[in-house]
């Protein structure tokens, strides 16, 4: 796996999937942030994913980070992966700040329109295409499904936030925008414009989400600049919009980019990145998602393995929590879920996607006795081991049901065990495990061991 769509564990619950990042929760003052290889442009994710692209964006929000911690604080903890970093818990401020130094992008097709307002902004007559601004000048934006331009009194007239925070973004959002372009500029880059994102912890603001990556800012190459200001090619997303503007179809942008432009972005996010961080980019010779788990579990993140125990009735909780009495001793993650395959089988898909495209190797156990439809449906959906337990009452019950369990349709391999402890040692068994083969190895021995010790105790 080449690319980063979506990250998959039962383990760790997703609070929010936006248009490039994911969220997790850790606890309630920590999150998982991880940065995908979508590509979002004009409001819509494209159905295309841009190889190392996340990579870059964690990195150089990272350095970044690291770089204005003396401005502002931000959510940064530690980062745990390429692609994944452990942030604290803010409250955010749906305000995106945007600060622009060059008269471009969407401000300048809507200057050629004749507009000549920008978020309350006035812009004079006469400007021309890329031309710098004498001072930056702050255009914010709300955070909703599709953002719109607001003033800075309509910000706190409607509620977005107090007059007060606003404007103490709009000093750390100017002072930000004078450290990049500083810094950026030794580089022999241009920080054209760019958009700041903040939250509230105890009570403070702080930086969140990215700062002056190809996503969220503007990049200009400064001798191409001073070269031919009106056609200086951007170092950053821009190259991917302005392909979507210049090949509508019926009027519309595409959702899909062709093979050459992909190519082309991913170079340009790793040329970005090395400029910007003065450091070749180094890809991951692992497969991505064997690379995620072991750095999820060096993080103590995530346990090495699962088992889902899923029943069909609440009935049947305690012979559930006998089977989970049997897992826990073991240290693998151990979660309890109810899913009745006749009365609410609509959520298996929802389920069963998770399971199967998790980064961790599971196995489920289904818990279901009379009339199993449940173990059937998820084995036939599931790309892990599939184990029924029934919760059989009695063995009058276990012999009227028991083909229930044992007799599955074709191409829905589920194994059927009966006694608790041993359906939770073959869930086990089936995450082959390392660590725990190495357990069983020495349960097997102490058991044979056992067994020899009992023989010679009777001989004599």
């Amino acid at each position: 796996m080449k690319c980063l769509d979506k990250l998959y564990t039962p383990q760790i619950k997703k609070i929010h999937s936006g248009k490039v990042r994911e969220s997790f929760r850790i606890d309630e003052k920590t999150r998982l942030i991880v940065v995908s290889d979508r590509v979002s442009s004009f409001d819509s994710v494209l159905n295309n994913l841009i190889p190392n692209k996340g990579a870059v964006l964690n990195a150089i929000t990272n350095y970044w980070f690291n770089k204005t911690r003396n401005i502002v604080d931000n959510h940064l903890i530690k980062p745990i992966d390429p692609n994944i970093s452990l942030v604290k818990e803010a409250e955010p401020i749906k305000v995106e700040m945007i600060v622009r130094g060059y008269l471009t992008g969407s401000m300048w097709r809507g200057y050629q329109k004749g507009k000549r307002e920008f978020s309350g902004v006035k812009a004079v007559d006469g400007l021309a295409q890329n031309q710098k601004f004498p001072t930056p000048i702050l255009t914010p934006t709300t955070k909703e499904e599709h953002d719109r331009e607001i003033t800075p009194e309509d910000i706190v007239k409607e509620g977005w936030t107090t007059k007060e925070i606003y404007n103490k973004m709009a000093e750390i959002s100017q002072q930000l925008f004078e450290l990049g372009t500083k810094e950026l500029a030794e580089k022999g880059i241009i920080l054209v414009d760019t958009k700041y994102e903040f939250g509230i912890v105890d009570g403070e603001i702080i930086l969140i989400d990215e700062i002056h990556t190809p996503d969220s800012s503007r990049f200009w190459d400064k001798a191409a600049y001073e070269k031919d200001p009106a056609k200086v090619d951007s170092m950053d997303k821009e190259y991917i919009r302005q392909w979507l503007l210049n090949n509508k179809i019926d009027g519309k942008v595409p959702d899909m980019l062709p093979e050459d432009v992909i190519e082309t972005a991913s170079q340009k996010y790793i040329d970005i990145y090395e400029r910007i961080l003065g450091e070749k980019f180094i890809e991951c010779k692992l497969p991505l998602n064997t690379r995620i788990y072991n750095r999820l579990l060096s993080a103590g993140i995530i346990k090495d393995g699962y088992v889902i125990i899923v029943m069909g009735s609440p009935a049947d909780l305690e012979h559930c929590r006998k089977i989970k009495s049997h897992l826990e001793k073991y240290d693998i993650y151990v979660d309890l879920r109810v899913t009745s395959a006749h009365k609410n089988g609509e959520r298996l898909p929802e389920i069963t996607e998770i399971y199967n495209n998790s980064i961790e190797p599971g196995c489920v156990i289904a818990v279901a006795g009379r009339s199993n439809g449940l173990g059937g449906a998820l084995a036939a959906n599931l790309a892990i081991p599939l184990i029924n337990c029934p919760p059989f009452k009695d063995k009058v019950d276990m012999m009227v049901n028991i083909n229930s369990s044992l007799v599955m349709p074709s191409k829905t391999p589920a194994s059927t065990v009966i006694d608790v402890s041993s359906a939770a040692l073959a869930a086990l068994r089936s995450l082959n495990l390392q660590r725990l083969k190495e357990v069983f190895r020495k349960e097997i021995a102490d058991v044979k061991q056992g067994l020899i010790e009992a023989d010679a105790e009777i001989k004599n």
